[in-house]
């Protein structure tokens, strides 16, 4: 093995746009910067059409191809299913990613 991919790291994640709602599971190198991108729109498509940034649970993996086979498994779980792996860990659906980044508050949030 390489050394540069001796300590590579590959996760599994899903979002959720609110308790039990709107889910998205994916796959990636680096969580930190996937999340970002999720969070601040920076994407067009599924994630930012629904509003889905809450990081409710994440796994990791050294092998990318564990990470992809993990990925396609909880894709086609079945929904109860999903959520009952979200609730073992994250029972208040909290976003695990909250104090990660320093977003810039929506205009419309900001008090007078």
């Amino acid at each position: 093995m390489a050394a540069s991919s001796a300590h590579r790291q590959y996760w599994v994640y899903i979002l959720a746009s609110k308790p039990s709602g709107t889910l998205y599971i994916g796959v990636t190198n680096s969580l930190k910067r996937r999340i970002w991108e999720h969070k601040s729109g920076m994407i067009a498509g599924f994630t930012k059409q629904y509003g889905i940034k809450t990081l409710v649970h994440f796994e990791a993996y050294r092998n990318v191809t564990d990470a992809i086979q993990r990925e396609k498994e909880l894709k086609g779980w079945v929904r109860a299913r999903k959520i009952d792996l979200i609730r073992q860990e994250n029972p208040l659906w909290q976003d695990l990613a909250a104090d990660w980044y320093q977003l810039p508050m929506d205009s419309s949030l900001r008090s007078e």
